[in-house]
């Protein structure tokens, strides 16, 4: 019997219609132990090379991990993955809530889905009993309707609902999914994938606790943690929650504003964490499991742009990408903009930089009246950055089918030159963490398999102190260094937290819980009963990285998709970092470095046979 894993994935042939269980032995559930893992083995052995993303051959992947629905902080979250429709490459885009541990205790670790439905449908998962059901009458709604529409309809009412939106009906490219109306798989387009499969939604029921070597040390660490993380790193997630980087970012002068031409908001405050707690928030919300609360739930009783508690309330990066990135200070248009993003499915990282972006072109002059359908978009006009919202989840117009395929697609379309104006990696959009103010962070977003993403790419601009390395210690990381330092002892601490942030993704875990690596080594020895220990769980980090990454150079990534773009080698104008920034001569030979650290080809950009053969998986290396 397996521990911390029930040992099944639940397969789904949405061509066929046809349901089947799939069997997972003990040595691939520790090989690949679960999210990121289970994704890329997948995608590597099933989906044929030039799968469309769009088409019947990608595969559309749910996983959790050993630790994922277990009543301690951080056992809510899994990781959906597919090939991306916006970067071509991996996606894995991780998500919280109460979907992820529902899934679990509904006694399964992945749900692999392939083919197209010939018409709406959803999976309904009740335990062990599984269907499809039609979802015609689904197909249009927002995802709040949606939701209670399938509880009404299967009679639970604490069925959790994973759902494509809207935006994913229309194939929108910045589509995600999203779950409990206001949780979102947000990044690469998966939303997309999902209703190109006319897969409208997922809902389960489970009534099962998933099996535990060690219940008892597994109920004491979780404990401990509920008693002690205000002492911890996690306790100002407590308070000020994600939104406390916008003044973080500002004093660096990191908060990327006008599109990233700037690094300092002059309506900062009226965007702040102090701001919101003291205005249009009515309560702070969790996850499954976690004493923290750190989400924020707002409302707004206006009558033109209302805001509804239901759809939850913006984060950091939604702050950031439609407030300050497109130089709006108006924090109830920016919930409202969030609310329409959580309604229609869509990523607000992405929809944000790319109006942000399209302001930019039209004030340059590189977008002409044609295309604006006689709309200002002047930054800071909050009516178009909610007009283009509305826009883009339903592809209206010519400028709203245009800007739903994001900044790289939507180039091609404007100007010869607007390109230079993206603010992209591989596609995808850069989150609201400017690599100017951490030259580690840029490495990590560069090299990322998905794309720019600021969750497994490493913030060194807290690893400056000796407290701040702390948990590093274990990884060997021993001494702090500046965030504008590009050494060989940068790349090497790159990769030594790039990879350990990457175990949340395998874990099921949240990264604002400050479970130290040796903590975390002792819940997973207490969920599986193996004898694990820091290092095998970074090694599986790195295991299923660098499966992403064959993944990608199968797909012809190569070292030229590791790159910055050219807004972020401008000189910064304001704040600490003014008149100072990497070249692009002294970045490629800090990434070349850290191919060197990783074990990668400097021609190809992919990880060598010998790598992957000292990974346990150099069967990979055949794909290549």
């Amino acid at each position: 019997m397996s521990y911390g894993h029930w040992g099944k994935a639940l397969r789904v042939n949405l061509t066929t219609g046809e349901i089947s269980v799939q069997p997972l032995d003990e040595l691939y559930l520790r090989r690949y132990m679960g999210g990121w893992g289970f994704i890329a083995h997948t995608l590597l052995t099933e989906a044929p090379r030039g799968a469309d993303p769009l088409g019947p051959d990608n595969r559309l992947i749910y996983a959790t991990g050993p630790l994922t629905g277990q009543a301690l902080a951080g056992g809510g979250r899994h990781m959906i993955g597919a090939r991306s429709p916006l970067t071509g490459g991996f996606a894995g885009s991780e998500v919280g809530g109460y979907f992820g541990a529902e899934l679990k205790r509904a006694g399964w670790d992945m749900i692999v889905f392939e083919g197209v439905s010939p018409h709406p449908v959803y999976l309904w998962i009740n335990d062990d009993q599984v269907e499809l059901r039609a979802a015609d009458h689904l197909w249009g709604l927002e995802t709040y309707d949606c939701q209670q529409a399938i509880r009404d309809e299967t009679g639970e009412r604490n069925a959790r609902v994973s759902q494509c939106g809207i935006a994913g009906e229309r194939l929108v490219l910045l589509a995600n999914i999203i779950h409990d109306a206001n949780r979102a798989a947000g990044r690469g387009g998966l939303g997309a994938v999902m209703g190109s499969k006319r897969l409208k939604a997922v809902a389960v029921r489970g009534t099962q606790r998933p099996p535990v070597a060690d219940e008892a040390r597994l109920r004491e660490l979780g404990a401990w943690f509920r008693d002690h993380y205000t002492e911890t790193g996690s306790g100002v997630f407590a308070t000020l929650g994600t939104m406390r980087m916008v003044r973080v970012n500002q004093m660096a002068g990191g908060l990327p504003t006008r599109n990233f031409s700037q690094g300092q908001f002059d309506g900062f405050e009226q965007i702040s964490s102090e701001t919101m707690a003291s205005t249009i928030t009515v309560q702070r919300d969790t996850c499954f499991g976690c004493p923290v609360r750190c989400k924020w739930v707002v409302e707004v009783d206006d009558p033109e742009r209302p805001v509804r508690r239901e759809y939850g309330g913006p984060e950091y990066e939604t702050t950031g990408a439609l407030g300050a990135c497109c130089g709006i200070d108006d924090l109830a248009a920016i919930a409202r903009g969030n609310q329409l993003c959580n309604a229609y499915g869509l990523d607000t990282i992405g929809v944000g930089v790319t109006i942000a972006w399209a302001m930019e072109l039209y004030e340059r002059g590189l977008i002409t009246d044609e295309y604006t359908d006689e709309l200002p978009l002047n930054f800071g006009n909050t009516e178009t950055m909610l007009t283009l919202i509305e826009r883009i989840a339903h592809r209206e117009g010519l400028l709203g089918a245009t800007l739903a395929n994001g900044t790289r697609w939507a180039a091609r379309t404007f100007a010869h030159n607007s390109l230079d104006y993206a603010v992209q990696i591989k596609g995808q959009e850069v989150a609201m963490h400017d690599p100017r103010v951490k030259y580690g962070h840029g490495l990590g977003i560069a090299v990322s398999p998905t794309g720019a993403d600021h969750m497994h790419s490493v913030h060194d601009s807290g690893y400056q102190t000796a407290g701040g390395i702390t948990d590093l210690k274990p990884l060997g990381v021993l001494e702090p260094l500046p965030f504008d330092d590009l050494s060989t002892a940068k790349a090497m601490m790159v990769r030594k937290a790039m990879l350990w942030r990457v175990t949340h993704n395998l874990l099921g875990t949240c990264m604002f819980h400050a479970w130290t690596p040796e903590q975390t080594a002792e819940l997973i020895q207490a969920a599986t009963g193996w004898n694990t220990s820091v290092m095998e769980l970074w090694l599986a980090a790195e295991r299923a990285y660098d499966l992403a990454r064959v993944f990608n150079a199968r797909e012809g990534f190569g070292p030229d998709d590791d790159m910055l773009p050219p807004r972020l080698f401008e000189t910064p104008t304001q704040g600490p970092i003014a008149g100072k920034v990497y070249t692009r001569e002294e970045f490629v030979c800090a990434r070349d470095t850290l191919y060197a650290l990783m074990g990668w080809d400097p021609a190809t950009a992919a990880p060598t046979r010998a790598k992957l053969e000292d990974l346990g998986v150099g069967w990979a290396a055949d794909l290549l």
